[in-house]
């Protein structure tokens, strides 16, 4: 059907919402499957932003998706089919919702959990300004897991605004859910009163023959409806909800009668679906944890297509070697646990799951209990792990200040996909942890070259410091490839100068330090001899090394994979400032401006953070000091 917006799909009856159901979810999959994409969520939520879409006015009604990744079918329904081939591509269509993007995205969401605070704004700013439209919020696919949710649904329970929450309850985050009250019903029925109710039935009924199976039957279905049902009813409704379901999410004649039903009804209601994650798709319905996320894939099999070897073995990502390194120390080291929010496989650390399953605490989408639960266990000795994506850990920044900065509390932060991480955007680029780490009083900040660097910085980090949180940042993707070591301690605030030169200095942090030195090699054939630094530590700084190249060369280009305020550069033209040294400088790294989504490839030439844009910015930047020496002469 010819569906290019809300408008047309409620035009037709109710009797074809099934086949347009249908038509959602292959499309998805046809083309998903073939350029890549958050996949599995998606396919859960087809009937369910239909029956949306159909029962309410958008987008003058406002419907809040989260987590974001589960409205690939709200774009395909909002007038975005079309585009949906370039989802997640530089210059495409953004993999989650974005305001810029569509009228029919209320609310931009990348992190999860945010959905019921932010209708419940709508609703009220609704209230305040007199207007007339409704406000649903469609949480799920693990966001309930964060603690943000429940201080929302609070607060729905003391303003009464008249709000929807549809919870879309398909059992998974990205990894499996440890919501503890998924557990809730199973704990009931497994207490010796009811395990004794049960024994008492089926010893009664054993003797009835026929009309006994009807009733072991009929308890079966009471057991399971009440551990559906009646239980999650009554924590809703205590937070002031009036509670219905669960339905089943997947029926969307059911769904719409339900939406019909509610949606005039006054105060906070919560609608609870059941859904399965990648429904409708044999692959991703037998392994939803492995496809939340695919590149291009055979629609088949969901396997992907088999590539031509490389010349030579890729390297390992920073990820399985951070993993891997986890598993070494915790081998040697029983005070050592890892922490993740949902993402063992993603950090790596379902390698340390599997060699020491007792050592890794999973606490959900719920980052800066993750953080502050690290802080206690370093209280009484454990050395924690924080293992979150850069981003991520941008949730928790007070518990890093007040919970283990304070209190100069060893906690390790490992903070992965630091810098751009490619199609996620915006809401996923680690581009600001440089410097909202290093303003924390008593931090410790690193990045390592290469994967060596990062098993020396985490053993390090582990073994080696107890002066209170260390964090190290490492990018997504592959690696360097250089030959592993045995893991030793090196010395904080101190960098490595791996070139020496007399014409201008490049301070790299993190694997920049490798581009700095291919760009060495081709400007020096022009003349400019460069000296590369592997800064190693935004703080401490290494001021020796800072002081000794502002004296004997005049001039330092420094280069991050991160935002320019606040950054590595930023901290090096603090302590110049400082010194009052005679020294040009230049920061070189992200402007003040959100990154859009692209490769890293894409985008690090978009910023000349490729090799040839360090080359260029290092040219530029030595044109401008031959302009001032001559200004200056005159």
């Amino acid at each position: 059907m010819q569906i290019d917006s809300p408008v047309d799909l409620r035009k037709l009856p109710e009797t074809d919402l099934r086949v347009v159901s249908d038509e959602v979810r292959e499309y998805l999959i046809d083309t998903i499957t073939k350029v890549g994409g958050h996949f599995g969520a998606g396919l859960g939520t087809v009937e369910l932003t239909v029956a949306l879409h159909y029962v309410f006015n958008t987008p003058q009604d406002k419907i809040v998706f989260d987590t974001g990744h589960q409205a690939y079918p709200h774009k395909i329904l909002t007038g975005r089919r079309d585009d949906l081939h370039t989802i997640r591509q530089y210059g495409g269509l953004s993999g989650f919702l974005k305001r810029s993007e569509s009228q029919y995205d209320d609310f931009g969401a990348g992190h999860a959990t945010t959905s019921i605070s932010a209708a419940l704004g709508m609703a009220a700013a609704r209230d305040h300004l007199k207007e007339d439209y409704r406000v649903v919020a469609v949480i799920g696919d693990g966001a309930m897991t964060g603690g943000l949710a429940y201080e929302a649904m609070n607060n729905c329970g003391v303003l009464k605004s008249d709000i929807l929450v549809v919870l879309n309850d398909n059992n998974m985050s990205i990894a499996p859910n440890v919501w503890a009250l998924s557990n809730y019903f199973s704990e009931i029925f497994a207490s010796p009163t009811g395990r004794r109710l049960r024994e008492s039935i089926v010893g009664m009924t054993e003797r009835m023959d026929t009309i006994g199976d009807r009733i072991r039957g009929l308890a079966h279905r009471i057991e399971g409806g009440m551990k559906a049902v009646i239980t999650p009813g009554m924590l809703f409704e205590a937070l002031g909800f009036r509670y219905f379901g669960p339905v089943n999410g997947h029926n969307v004649t059911q769904l719409v009668r339900m939406l019909q039903g509610i949606r005039e009804m006054k105060g906070p209601i919560l609608l609870h679906t059941i859904t399965q994650k990648g429904k409708g798709y044999g692959p991703a319905e037998r392994d939803s944890q492995f496809l939340h996320a695919i590149g291009k894939v055979d629609k088949i099999t969901g396997k992907a297509f088999p590539s031509a070897a490389p010349a030579k073995p890729a390297p390992p990502t920073y990820q399985k070697v951070f993993g891997e390194a986890m598993v070494e120390i915790c081998t040697t080291n029983p005070n050592v646990v890892g922490i993740t929010a949902a993402m063992p496989d993603g950090t790596g650390l379902d390698v340390v799951q599997k060699h020491h399953p007792s050592r890794v605490y999973d606490v959900g989408i719920a980052e800066g209990h993750g953080v502050t639960f690290a802080a206690g266990l370093a209280t009484q000795g454990v050395v924690p792990v924080v293992a979150i994506y850069s981003t991520f850990l941008q949730r928790a920044f007070d518990h890093i200040v007040h919970d283990c900065a304070i209190q100069h509390l060893h906690v390790v932060f490992a903070l992965d996909r630091a810098g751009v991480v490619g199609a996620d955007g915006p809401t996923h680029h680690g581009v600001l942890d440089l410097a909202y780490l290093r303003i924390i009083q008593g931090m410790v900040v690193m990045a390592p070259k290469d994967e060596q660097e990062l098993r020396d910085m985490l053993w390090t980090s582990v073994n080696g410091y107890k002066g209170g949180p260390i964090a190290l940042r490492y990018p997504r993707g592959n690696a360097e490839g250089v030959p592993l070591r045995p893991m030793q301690s090196i010395a904080i605030g101190k960098s490595e100068t791996l070139r020496k030169g007399s014409s201008v200095a490049i301070l790299a942090i993190g694997p920049l330090a490798y581009r700095a030195m291919t760009v060495a090699d081709q400007l020096l054939a022009e003349g400019i001899d460069v000296e590369v630094v592997n800064a190693r530590f935004v703080k401490p700084l290494d001021t020796d090394m800072i002081d000794d190249v502002a004296r004997r060369i005049g001039r330092i280009v420094t280069v991050e994979d991160g935002q320019i305020e606040g950054g590595f550069g930023s901290a090096v033209a603090e302590y110049l400032a400082q010194q009052h040294h005679g020294c040009h400088l230049r920061i070189h790294g992200y402007p003040d401006e959100f990154v859009e989504h692209g490769t890293q490839q894409e985008l690090h030439a978009q910023y000349l953070l490729d090799v040839q844009g360090i080359a260029t910015t290092v040219r530029d930047f030595m044109a401008e000091c031959a302009v001032r020496k001559a200004a200056s002469l005159l």
